[in-house]
């Protein structure tokens, strides 16, 4: 089989690097464009110093012919990208933004959503993929399959930290590390733009109809990478832990990334992996989830890669046994 030629177009940020990360080491991969307005002419590993001794390939503007582009732009770009460049209708595009979350349907390409545990078929059939948020995958693995067992009856209660990486590269007021630094607090309270997402993809897989009403309180954590996640909502009447657990073990049994602990999770135990970890838990009448994820890579670039492998119908995992770090 021929390597599959990808390229990277913004690339310059955090899930660019990640991406060049985990692709560089892919069997079936050969990248052949890293673009970028801003960095034409500058080598990958000056831009992201990790990948020293990884690449020779330097920063442009030509996308050299690829199979597949992946798009890591700043929300609101991707689709100025499909229109002022020409892309071969042939050309894949896995979007890392948010451009095409909620409507698929640009410029005669129809993206589909990209949460591999809830449409994996879908992705396999797809042309263009909209790669989903990062808060939006941790809660989502967290509460689809009790939508997808018709156990979702309630409102969800979601309180969620992330890492400062989640802004993204460029320095802000809240995530340089003299205000990281020893240092929580709210953003975006019950008001985060993954919330769209997170409600309409929930609808689908629990073929509800209506929306459920998810609370959500987002957190600026004091680390620089990962997210996690502790959710709660109403049980079902009559249901055990033992229940519980089943169903989601039924629902990833599948998924080589998502896995049930019967033991308490923290979120060191993903970072650097295309991992979740799920803890399930009953008190007083109401079933709690812990979920924890990567946010650069199972919420981003590893998730994309997924994505890619399911696209091109290579095996889900290819590329992508990452070795977490623990301590």
């Amino acid at each position: 089989m021929s390597k599959i030629r990808v390229a990277i177009a913004g690339g310059t940020g955090y899930t660019g690097g990640e991406l060049f990360r985990i692709l560089l080491n892919h069997p079936n991969v050969e990248i052949v464009a890293a673009t970028t307005t801003s960095s034409a002419g500058v080598p990958v590993a000056q831009v992201h110093r990790d990948l020293i001794g990884e690449t020779d390939l330097c920063f442009g503007t030509e996308l050299n012919d690829p199979d597949v582009i992946f798009l890591c732009l700043g929300h609101g770009i991707s689709r100025q990208f499909v229109d002022t460049n020409d892309i071969k209708p042939s050309c894949r595009i896995i979007d890392l933004g948010n451009d095409f979350r909620l409507d698929g349907d640009y410029a005669g390409r129809n993206f589909v959503y990209g949460l591999c545990e809830s449409a994996k078929e879908d992705i396999r059939k797809a042309h263009d993929v909209a790669n989903p948020g990062c808060f939006a995958t941790a809660i989502q693995l967290a509460v689809l399959p009790l939508a997808a067992a018709g156990k979702l009856n309630d409102e969800v209660h979601v309180t969620a930290i992330t890492g400062s990486t989640g802004a993204g590269k460029k320095p802000g007021e809240t995530t340089h590390f003299s205000y990281r630094n020893d240092n929580i607090s709210i953003y975006k309270l019950f008001s985060h733009q993954h919330l769209a997402e997170i409600k309409k993809n929930i609808v689908k897989v629990g073929a509800l109809d209506a929306e459920p009403k998810v609370n959500f309180v987002p957190l600026r954590g004091d680390f620089a990478r990962g997210i996690f996640a502790s959710v709660y909502t109403k049980a079902a009447e009559g249901l055990t832990l033992e229940d519980y657990q089943k169903i989601y073990e039924d629902y990833y049994a599948a998924s080589p990334f998502v896995f049930l602990s019967k033991e308490g999770i923290s979120m060191k135990e993903v970072v650097n992996t295309n991992k979740a970890l799920l803890h399930v838990e009953l008190h007083d009448g109401y079933i709690h989830i812990a979920s924890a994820i990567d946010n650069l890579i199972k919420g981003a670039s590893g998730q994309a890669v997924q994505n890619m492998n399911l696209m091109f119908r290579l095996p889900e995992d290819t590329g992508l046994r990452l070795k977490p770090s623990a301590f």
